[in-house]
């Protein structure tokens, strides 16, 4: 497994990352999504907040403290905070931003162990996973979601760039 300080580097630069991406822009190019079914930038950031509130760091609290006798609540994968919810996107920015930071400083706070990385817990659809895997996860998750907030952001150039297009497979889904 990658060394937990890896893990929370990337986790570290998540939201600095998305502000420095989506800070600004107007909100057609925020709000804009690359099809039915699919989240706009402004999406992602409302799903990475609620991740922080209710998966991540209570899954591993679940771990630590039940181990395998007490599942994972199960986490709805389409959790998002939508635009007309009302939410200015600097608010979003600010909240991902604040909630990430606590969560990391509780994580660090654990001192976890190569032992309890090994830890196993209860996730209600993949059975058994360990502490260290979900860590993992927790990190490639936020790849892939910075991702998505860049397809979204491309996609409203996609009829734009002409021949272009051909070449650039963030077109091709």
């Amino acid at each position: 497994m990658r060394a937990l300080d890896d893990i929370i580097a990337t986790l570290e630069r998540t939201p600095g990352v998305l502000r420095v991406l989506l800070a600004g822009l107007p909100q057609d190019a925020v709000r804009g999504n690359y099809g039915d079914g699919t989240w706009s930038a402004y999406e992602v950031v409302g799903h990475l907040i609620v991740g922080e509130e209710t998966d991540w760091m209570p899954r591993v609290r679940r771990i630590l403290d039940h181990g395998t006798g007490r599942a994972f609540d199960p986490f709805p994968h389409n959790a998002t905070i939508r635009p007309d919810e009302g939410m200015a996107l600097a608010e979003l920015l600010d909240g991902f931003a604040s909630i990430r930071a606590a969560n990391l400083r509780d994580l660090r706070g654990l001192k976890l162990t190569p032992a309890q990385l090994a830890l196993r817990g209860l996730h209600p659809a993949l059975g058994e996973v360990t502490l260290g895997q979900l860590l993992a996860t927790w990190a490639a998750h936020d790849l892939h979601h910075v991702r998505q907030a860049c397809l979204a952001l491309a996609w409203r150039y996609r009829d734009e760039v002409g021949p272009w297009r051909t070449y650039l497979n963030t077109f091709n889904r």
